[in-house]
């Protein structure tokens, strides 16, 4: 479980599905440009988490960009999917908030469980 998750976790609250990005990142220009070494910083640094009461995501080293939202805020978690994507079990999740506000995370393992993992502890 990632760090930051976990010193945020309030009371009564338990992680119920953590994921991470897919190894889809290695295989783009940023990779070979950088060497592997952003998608490997970024493997290891992002964090994506459902806990009982909220969506808990951090994204980035030095500077870093957190959303953390109640589920009775969410309106919906959309996943997006091409042919590659679902053969390998990669996808974008897009999450949209009450109040129009939308967040996209694109290359994260097995968004489908995420997703559903979010409905069932939204109902």
């Amino acid at each position: 479980m990632g760090k930051y998750v976990n010193d945020n976790l309030i009371n009564d609250e338990r992680v119920e599905l953590e994921t991470t990005y897919h190894w889809i990142i290695f295989f783009s220009l940023r990779s070979l440009f950088t060497l592997t070494i952003a998608p490997l910083i970024d493997k290891y640094t992002d964090e994506f988490a459902i806990t009982n009461k909220r969506v808990i995501i951090k994204t980035g080293l030095i500077s870093r960009k957190t959303f953390e939202m109640n589920h009775s805020k969410i309106e919906s978690v959309n996943v997006d999917q091409s042919i590659i994507g679902r053969i390998l079990g990669y996808g974008t999740i897009r999450i949209v908030g009450s109040g129009g506000t939308k967040e996209v995370f694109p290359n994260i393992r097995k968004p489908l469980q995420f997703r559903k993992k979010f409905q069932e502890l939204s109902y």
